[in-house]
């Protein structure tokens, strides 16, 4: 199993972070996806991907939320001269997106900032790890934008109807993110999966958010998602073992950077 997102450099870990590690791969998680989200936690990132090489992997991206208005440019800058450097370390832009649920006053900024890594992607051929929250025809219209480019990438915590997932995945590239609201009793996302293909998903945690059942309601990990393979097998009516392999090789199609025995 990989989880191609999880932010357990967060403080939510900083207790016991490295239980946490040695949890999933006692649950057998082979690697840990950690999307960036802003300046401050590109240090952390990065110090736990040196504390755990080949298993721990950085991406670097400016998260929806956390587009300032004054400061998002300079910011985004900066970040850019990162993904510049000859051997820098990131195996993707992300987390990246648009996210309008709690706040509309910066809509333009987070366009505007979107549209910018969706840049970095292209010309650093990277793939794109894709939030998105109450901004399903935004997002459609932006990535639309750069349908002529070879992105590759994952709409992560995908959780919306069978329309917008295969409107989703007419971006020939991209995956869907599948984490613990699959588990949940009133998920609709076990009814959407049966129209996407096996080989059009991956697994994920979002950890420290989003725990599946049974552990709803307590801190994500990524151990936790055996949790979500578990369910994906039960949905697709196939071995756990398959499923296994078919996200694993998804992963690897999707991250070409990621190092995979």
């Amino acid at each position: 199993m990989i989880d191609t997102h999880s932010h357990i450099y967060e403080p939510e870990f900083d207790a016991d972070r490295e239980d946490v590690v040695l949890r999933a791969r006692q649950a057998g998680v082979e690697k840990i996806l950690l999307p960036n989200i802003n300046a401050a936690s590109i240090g952390p990132m990065l110090d736990l991907c040196r504390r755990h090489p080949n298993y721990c992997y950085p991406m670097l991206g400016l998260h929806p939320e956390d587009v300032a208005p004054a400061a998002y440019r300079q910011v985004l800058a900066d970040m850019e001269k990162l993904l510049e450097e000859p051997h820098h370390p990131y195996i993707a832009v992300g987390e990246v997106g648009l996210d309008f649920y709690w706040d509309q006053t910066t809509v333009r900024e987070q366009e505007d900032a979107f549209r910018i890594q969706i840049g970095w992607a292209v010309r650093h051929r990277l793939p794109l790890v894709i939030h998105s929250r109450s901004a399903h025809r935004q997002l459609v219209a932006a990535m639309r934008e750069y349908c002529h480019e070879e992105l590759t990438g994952i709409f992560h915590c995908f959780g919306g109807t069978v329309e917008e997932a295969q409107e989703l995945l007419q971006f020939s590239g991209f995956v869907l993110g599948i984490g613990g609201v699959l588990t949940y009793k009133k998920s609709t996302l076990p009814e959407v999966l049966a129209t996407v293909p096996l080989e059009r998903i991956v697994l994920e945690t979002d950890a420290p958010y989003l725990a599946p059942v049974p552990h709803r309601g307590k801190r994500n990990e990524s151990a936790f998602v055996v949790e979500v393979l578990r369910k994906v097998a039960h949905i697709y009516n196939v071995s756990e073992e398959h499923v296994e392999a078919v996200t694993n090789s998804n992963v690897k199609r999707t991250f070409p950077r990621l190092k995979l025995q």
